[in-house]
C-alpha cells in the first residue's frame, strides 16, 4: 500500500475545543473526529480551521462508543485512537501499520504512552510492557487484554468482528470488555515499546468523579464477561472504596439489566488469562 494512507486517526470529543486545538495539527491524516454535542462550538471551529479533517456530528453524546462511527467511516485496514489531549508521536502510526502488516493475527497494537511535558511512562504501559502473559508466538510484543483508549491501534476489521466499544459502559472503562472480546475471538493484542502516543491530560479533573466511573464499569464489565465470582469481589471492592465507590455502584444499577441481556461468559483460556493478569495487579 506505498503511498496510501494504512491508518486513521479517530478521535471522539465533548466541550474539549482548547484541547483540539492543540492535537489536531499534531494528527498525521486521515483524522475523522466525532463530536459528542459540544456546545463551547467545536463543531464550528474544525469547520473553519480543519477543513481537512472529517467532523461527524451524531447529534447526541454517545460516550467512547463515538469512536465506532469514526471506524466504520474509515477507508484505512488500521485505526489509531486518540484523546482530544493526545497525539501520535512522529512515525510511530507507520510503525504499527508495518506491525500489524506483517502480523496477520493481531488486532491491536497498545502503544507506549507518554504523560504531559515531562514525557512520564504512564503506569497502566509499564504494566503492559511487563506483562506476565509473555510474547506469544507470531505477536510482535507481550500479550494483553487491556490497553488506554488514547494509545491503541487497531485492525479494522477485527474492531468491527468484535462490535466496537460498549453503551452499556459509555466512557471510561470501555477497554477491558473490548479487549477481552478481541481475545475470545482467536485475535491476539500486543504491547509495543516502540509504538509511542502522548498524553497531556488537563490538570483540571474531578479524582471522585473518576473514582466513581471507574467502580461502575468495573461492576459492569465483570456482570457483562466474568464469572459471578468476579462480579461480587468487585462489587465489594467498590463498597469499600468509600463515598466514590458506593456512587458508581449507584450508577452502576440502572444498566445492570441491559448489561445481563448481554451477558456471555469467555472461553476458559482467556478467563484464565485475565485472572493471571490481575493476580500480577494488571
Amino acid at each position: 500500500m506505498t503511498g496510501e494512507a494504512r491508518v486513521t486517526v479517530v478521535v471522539a470529543s465533548k466541550d474539549r475545543l482548547r484541547s483540539l486545538a492543540r492535537s489536531l495539527p499534531l494528527h498525521p491524516r486521515p483524522v475523522i473526529l466525532v463530536d459528542n454535542d459540544s456546545t463551547d462550538g467545536t463543531a464550528g471551529f474544525v469547520r473553519r480551521h480543519f477543513p481537512d479533517v472529517r467532523l461527524v456530528e451524531p447529534g447526541a453524546d454517545l460516550g467512547a462508543p463515538a469512536r465506532n462511527l469514526g471506524v466504520r467511516l474509515a477507508g484505512t485496514p488500521y485505526v489509531a485512537f486518540a484523546g482530544d489531549d493526545s497525539w501520535w508521536a512522529r512515525g510511530a502510526l507507520e510503525r504499527a501499520a508495518d506491525v500489524l502488516d506483517a502480523c496477520p493475527r493481531l488486532a491491536l497494537v497498545a502503544a507506549r504512552v507518554l504523560v504531559g511535558p515531562e514525557e512520564r511512562l504512564d503506569a497502566r504501559s509499564e504494566r503492559m510492557r511487563r506483562s506476565p502473559l509473555g510474547v506469544e508466538p507470531g505477536l510482535p510484543g507481550p500479550s494483553v487484554l487491556g490497553f488506554l483508549g488514547c494509545g491503541a491501534v487497531v485492525r479494522r476489521e477485527a474492531f468491527l468482528e468484535a462490535g466496537g466499544f460498549d453503551d452499556v459502559l459509555f466512557f471510561f472503562g470501555e477497554e477491558e470488555r473490548l479487549a477481552v472480546d478481541l481475545a475470545a475471538k482467536g485475535w491476539g493484542l500486543a504491547y509495543v515499546d516502540d509504538v509511542v502516543a502522548h498524553h497531556h491530560p488537563s490538570p483540571v479533573r474531578d479524582p471522585r468523579g473518576r473514582q466513581a466511573l471507574a467502580a461502575r464499569d468495573a461492576v459492569l464489565t465483570a456482570v457483562l464477561r466474568r464469572p459471578w465470582r468476579v462480579v461480587a469481589r468487585r462489587s465489594f471492592d467498590a463498597l469499600r472504596g468509600g463515598p466514590a465507590g458506593w456512587a458508581g455502584l449507584r450508577t452502576a444499577v440502572p444498566r445492570l439489566p441491559r448489561a445481563l441481556a448481554e451477558r456471555r461468559g469467555l472461553p476458559a483460556s482467556v478467563e484464565r488469562a485475565r485472572r493471571r493478569l490481575e493476580r500480577a495487579g494488571g
